[in-house]
């Protein structure tokens, strides 16, 4: 009976493990961008405006998943042609069969809770293919307003938009490395 009373004493003083806690990403505080050369003379950064998706993070462990979906239509660079020109066929290929992008992926690495990277995939133009995003930072906060858990973090990485079969301006030089940077706010759902 004595071991039974430590055994629950034991029990009792485990500090409570944190579960995991799913996020619906903010789409009026997240903005994906993706970076890309123009004939080595400079580098276009357009944003997308319209995206949706979750996240589920464990902030005990760092462990969790990220789903992004953007809408390729909403791309924005400033310039009114060059959004028209990066929704056509010659960059991003937009069509009815293919109007988004999605990134997934998996947190890994890192210490504190806090995920060093996000190992994952790109969908793109119908392909999908190995992306990996560096966490430049994660912090969590009560929402003021919403009163429930608050999340926002900063990712990036790159891919060869030629592997997604985008290759427009390969031919004149275009460098074919995009950079991706995902920076995104989420609220816990209730």
């Amino acid at each position: 009976m004595k071991c039974f009373g430590l055994l629950a004493a034991a029990l009792l003083a485990t500090p409570a493990i944190a579960a995991p806690v799913t996020y619906e990403i903010d789409p009026t505080h997240t903005f994906p961008s993706f970076e890309a050369d123009h004939i080595g003379l400079s580098y276009w950064r357009g944003k997308l405006n319209k995206n949706s998706g979750s996240v589920v993070y464990d902030k005990a462990t760092g462990a969790g998943s990220v789903e992004v979906q953007m809408d390729l239509a909403s791309i924005d660079f400033g310039l009114d042609a060059m959004n028209a020109w990066a929704r056509g066929e010659q960059f991003f290929n937009l069509s009815k069969n293919n109007p988004m992008a999605t990134y997934k992926g998996r947190f890994e690495g890192g210490s504190g809770g806090v995920p060093a990277r996000v190992v994952g995939e790109l969908t793109l133009n119908g392909r999908t293919l190995p992306v990996t995003l560096t966490v430049h930072q994660l912090k969590c906060m009560p929402h003021p307003m919403l009163k429930r858990d608050w999340c926002g973090a900063d990712a990036s990485g790159s891919f060869k938009r030629d592997d997604f079969g985008l290759a427009a301006g390969k031919d004149y030089g275009f460098k074919m490395e995009v950079g991706l940077r995902i920076q995104v706010e989420a609220v816990a759902k209730e």
